[in-house]
């Protein structure tokens, strides 16, 4: 079984920045793929970033690349999600979820958090 708890969201305006981060607590989250993923209000789940166990290879949606980056920490057992030039159609609440493989498919995901939120202000 892997916790997991992600914080960093916030209000921000167009252009700004943000940092998330999920903690992971229960069995080594070194031992799981992790992937963020954000859904907006009537809006499905979809993916937004992946890394593998040791963080040396990374996917982002189209949408989101070269604008966040996913990020990990194995020693902290805790994986980043920078965001930057956010805009209003960011929007969402953000999960991360762990994986026993790496993948973009949300129902490949063992394990959840809860989410946050964050909000882009135009």
């Amino acid at each position: 079984q892997v916790q997991l708890e992600e914080s960093g969201g916030g209000l921000v305006q167009t252009g700004g920045s943000l940092r998330l981060s999920c903690a992971a607590s229960g069995r080594t989250a070194g031992s799981y793929a992790m992937g963020w993923f954000r859904q907006a209000p009537g809006k499905e789940r979809d993916f937004v970033a992946a890394t593998t166990r040791g963080g040396g290879f990374t996917v982002h949606a189209d949408s989101v690349k070269g604008r966040f980056t996913i990020s990990r920490d194995n020693t902290k057992d805790t994986v980043f999600l920078q965001m930057n030039s956010l805009k209003p159609e960011d929007t969402a609440v953000y999960y991360c979820a762990a994986a026993s493989i790496l993948t973009i498919r949300a129902s490949t995901y063992q394990y959840w958090g809860q989410g946050t939120q964050v909000t882009v202000s135009s």
